[in-house]
């Protein structure tokens, strides 16, 4: 990666954006993009899973687009409807590593979409749009949030349990992610078991099958590899079989099938960018953000 200043790292992990310039926007269509066109390998298969929060029209101002968890209902269509015309298909978590584990080379085009914290925007503007393009998805709910009427999470409503039962009829998958939503490296070993196990058992209560998939809350703390065992271990013991994070990038070779690597998606996403990030040309950012992870943590 050659030699790189921390401000620099960090401005590159924060796509820093003003209106009509995005530097990771423009470092991926024009340099980074290009370059794995021309040198990738014709065989290497790559799928990438798409993450997703809240499909609405309120944008966070105060953020840069990269940090940005809201995608309008017409951005998302259109991405969605790029997805169909260009003969993606959809796949959930566990078919995601059955076909990269397999090592079987496919020209098949495959994508995995997600959404955290189990809004129930959703249900009223995503679901219809991935059922007219017959695409499935997996969302991961903070369960202390999903209740019998209506509950409130970062002043959204999310989904209620009837509805995530009529997703789950109509072909949706589901996963965890947590109860209440913590960072879980600053809980108590303790808590950190309680929020995996209760939650499984929870969803797994309400849908009667096994939930086998975790949503880490936050950005994921790659860098604190000690947490990362421990976690590991923890989700292993409460019967997760995978698991997603924030590390950014194209799913190839799963090394950890707890921590897979995911796509950010957001209303700053236009179409040549959303491409971009579909056939791996987004995935440099990942040196840069982890750079800028470790320079502010000061773990080595």
């Amino acid at each position: 990666m050659g030699s790189i200043t921390i401000d620099q790292a960090e401005r590159l992990a924060k796509s820093t954006s003003v209106q009509d310039f995005r530097l990771d926007r423009l470092a991926t269509l024009y340099f980074f993009h290009p370059l794995r066109q021309r040198f990738s390998e014709p065989s290497s298969r790559r799928i990438p899973i798409l993450m997703y929060h809240s499909i609405s029209k309120t944008a966070d101002k105060r953020v840069s687009a990269y940090y940005d968890t809201h995608t309008s209902p017409a951005v998302f269509a259109e991405q969605m409807r790029f997805l169909r015309d260009n003969g993606y298909r959809t796949l959930c978590i566990d078919e995601v590593l059955s076909q990269l584990q397999s090592g079987q080379k496919s020209n098949e085009k495959c994508v995995a979409i997600t959404f955290d914290d189990g809004y129930r925007d959703f249900y009223t503007h995503a679901f219809p749009v991935l059922a007219e393009c017959n695409f499935t998805a997996t969302v991961y709910l903070p369960t202390s949030y999903i209740g019998y009427t209506a509950v409130q999470f970062k002043g959204k409503d999310c989904l209620t349990w009837d509805e995530v039962r009529y997703l789950r009829g109509a072909g949706i998958h589901f996963g965890s992610h947590s109860v209440t939503h913590p960072q879980l490296r600053l809980c108590k070993s303790s808590d950190v078991e309680y929020e995996l196990r209760c939650s499984k058992e929870t969803i797994e209560n309400e849908l009667g099958e096994e939930v086998k998939s975790f949503s880490y809350p936050y950005a994921f703390p790659e860098n604190y590899t000690h947490f990362k065992q421990t976690l590991r271990l923890s989700l292993q013991a409460c019967g997760y079989t995978n698991g997603v994070s924030t590390i950014l990038g194209t799913m190839q070779n799963p090394k950890d099938r707890y921590f897979l690597k995911r796509l950010p998606v957001s209303s700053a996403d236009d179409t040549s960018l959303f491409r971009a990030k579909l056939e791996g040309g987004y995935d440099w950012l990942h040196s840069f953000q982890y750079v800028a992870k470790m320079a502010k943590s000061g773990v080595q």
